[in-house]
C-alpha cells in the first residue's frame, strides 16, 4: 500500500542540539500512527517539521508522494494535513464558531482581494464556510458553545474546539499533538472513541501522546523516539516487547 506521509532521513538542528538526526517512517492511509518517548525526544519538532513549521536541516516530508518540506502552514493545510497544537492555541476575542472557521479557510477559493471587494462569491463561500465549522463542531458534541468566547470555555471545551478547528479543513491526514493532556481519566477514554470515530471518516491519524495506554489501545503502529533518532517502528505489542524501548522508558543499563 501507498503511503500517505512519508519521512525520509529527516533531520533537524537548534544551535549545538540534534533536536531530529536521520529519522524515516510511514503513514499508511486508512491507519492510526503514534510517535512516543521520553521527554526531549524530538516528538514535537518531528511534528512541526512534518506540518511546515520549520524545515528540516536534511531529508524530505512526502505527502501523497509530493515533497511538502518547506513549504509553510497554510500551504500545507490545503493540501490536506492539519494539526492540533501541545499547547492550546485558540484566537482570543473570537467565538469557538469563528476559530473553527479559521481552520476552513485555507481550502477557500476566494483571495483576499475578492474578500475586500464583498463579491458575490466570497460572500457564498464564507456561508459554506460557517456551516462546514458547524458540522465539525456538532461532530466533536460542542455545537451548542459555537457562540462562546473561545478562550472562555474551560480546558477540556477548549480541547474539543481546536479538535474541530483542525477538522474543518476536511483533513486526510490530522495531526494530534498530546491530545489527552490534561485530560481525565473518562475524558480519555472518550478521546479514543472519537479518534476511532475520525478514522471511520476516512481520515488518517498520526499523533504524539505520553499516554501509553491510550497509545496501545487505538494504534496500528508505533515509532519511538530517543534522543532524535528513531529506535524502534512496529506494532504496538513489538514495540512494548522491543529492548531498547524498555531500556529507554525504564532507564535499564545497558549490558556490559
Amino acid at each position: 500500500m501507498t503511503a500517505l506521509l512519508e519521512v525520509r532521513g529527516v533531520s533537524k538542528r537548534f544551535g549545538g542540539v540534534q533536536a531530529v538526526k536521520e529519522v524515516s517512517f510511514q503513514v499508511r492511509p486508512g491507519t492510526v500512527k503514534a510517535l512516543i518517548g521520553p521527554n526531549g525526544a524530538g516528538k514535537t519538532t518531528l511534528f512541526n517539521l512534518v506540518s511546515g513549521v520549520v524545515a528540516p536541516d536534511a531529508g524530505q516530508v512526502l505527502f501523497k508522494g509530493a515533497p511538502i518540506q518547506g513549504r509553510p502552514p497554510h500551504r500545507v493545510a490545503a493540501l490536506g494535513l492539519s494539526r492540533t497544537f501541545q499547547h492550546i492555541r485558540l484566537f482570543a476575542g473570537m467565538t469557538a464558531l469563528e476559530n473553527v472557521m479559521v481552520g476552513r479557510h485555507p481550502r477557500s477559493r476566494a483571495g483576499f482581494l475578492a474578500g475586500m471587494l464583498h463579491l458575490p462569491g466570497t460572500w457564498r463561500e464564507e456561508r459554506e464556510i460557517e456551516a462546514r465549522a458547524r458540522e465539525a463542531l456538532d461532530f466533536l458534541g460542542i455545537a451548542e458553545l459555537a457562540g462562546a468566547e473561545a478562550t472562555s470555555l474551560s480546558y477540556g471545551q477548549q480541547r474539543a474546539v481546536e479538535l474541530a478547528r483542525a477538522l474543518a479543513s476536511d483533513p486526510e491526514l490530522l495531526l494530534l499533538d498530546e491530545p489527552a493532556a490534561g485530560l481525565n481519566m473518562r475524558e480519555t477514554v472518550e478521546l479514543a472513541k472519537l479518534v476511532g470515530r475520525i478514522r471511520e471518516r476516512g481520515i488518517t491519524v498520526l499523533l504524539v501522546e505520553h499516554d501509553m495506554g491510550l497509545v496501545m489501545g487505538i494504534s496500528d503502529e508505533v515509532v519511538v523516539l530517543s534522543y532524535g533518532q528513531k529506535i524502534a517502528d512496529a506494532e504496538p505489542r513489538a514495540v512494548q516487547q522491543d529492548p531498547e524501548v524498555i531500556r529507554v522508558y525504564l532507564g535499564e543499563e545497558e549490558p556490559a
